[in-house]
């Protein structure tokens, strides 16, 4: 009888299969070709390229998948949660990041929101989500909010921890990017950290600050972000929304 099992697609949604799947055909097709035409050279390059490209393809689906598991299990484990916080996922898509903060609060939740754009993930939906986390046995401590990043349906400091991954830059605009970011600001407690991956996370440092964060770090991940392209990596973004008064300061920060 077989296990029922969390997946939880491919980010960058349906496009990037097909593309390394014609682009692998017309490489190996070009190979056949220059054997016809005894062009040693283009047959050569026609191979080469081909294997470049299953690595490229091979790269882009760890990162999307096992590599985004592994960043963010040692960016969870930092965080050192007590285990009772409620935490915010914005942009939880098929609930990698969720479910992976869930199984770390026996005693607290989680709530995902998004807008489950098929264009954003293979297979992205509410009920995708709701499947893998009741496969992963945290269901009971996850929520579910279809919700727009810039308009947050949340009450202020509603959350001990926000955490976001590749979903800002899916905001067109740095004016809407800029407003989901002092959403996530606003939703979270003082006191409370926040950690967002993107490309070029980088570049919400200064709206963060201006917002009032502190504890602005940026960094750059590793080789498990490739997503296919040598060199180029995701970025962190850490922060942390400033205690209210020096009381809540002494409380342990998560």
């Amino acid at each position: 009888m077989r296990r029922d099992r969390a997946s939880y697609g491919v980010d960058g949604g349906y496009f990037g299969i097909p593309y390394f799947v014609v682009v692998e055909a017309a490489l190996l097709a070009g190979d056949r070709w220059a054997k016809r035409r005894g062009k040693p050279l283009v047959g050569f390059l026609a191979r080469a390229g081909a294997v470049a490209m299953l690595g490229v393809a091979a790269s882009y689906f760890y990162s999307s998948g096992p590599g985004k598991l592994s960043v963010w299990k040692d960016l969870l484990d930092e965080l050192d949660l007590r285990g009772d916080e409620h935490v915010l996922d914005i942009g939880c898509g098929r609930g990698a990041v969720l479910v992976s903060a869930a199984h770390r609060l026996p005693r607290g939740r989680v709530t995902g929101a998004d807008i489950w754009r098929l264009r954003d993930q293979t297979g992205n939906s509410r009920a995708a989500a709701e499947r893998n986390a009741k496969v992963e046995g945290v269901g009971e401590r996850v929520e579910l909010v279809e919700a727009d990043a810039r308009d947050l349906p949340f009450p202020p400091e509603s959350f001990d921890v926000v955490l976001s991954s590749l979903t800002f830059d899916n905001i067109h605009g740095s004016d809407e990017r800029a407003r989901a970011l002092r959403e996530a600001v606003r939703v979270l407690r003082p006191g409370g950290p926040m950690r967002i991956v993107d490309d070029r996370a980088d570049r919400y440092a200064s709206v963060l600050q201006s917002a009032g964060c502190t504890d602005v770090e940026v960094r750059r991940l590793d080789w498990r972000t490739w997503f296919g392209l040598p060199g180029h990596h995701l970025t962190l973004v850490l922060a942390r929304k400033p205690a209210a008064d020096p009381a809540l300061s002494a409380r342990p920060p998560a």
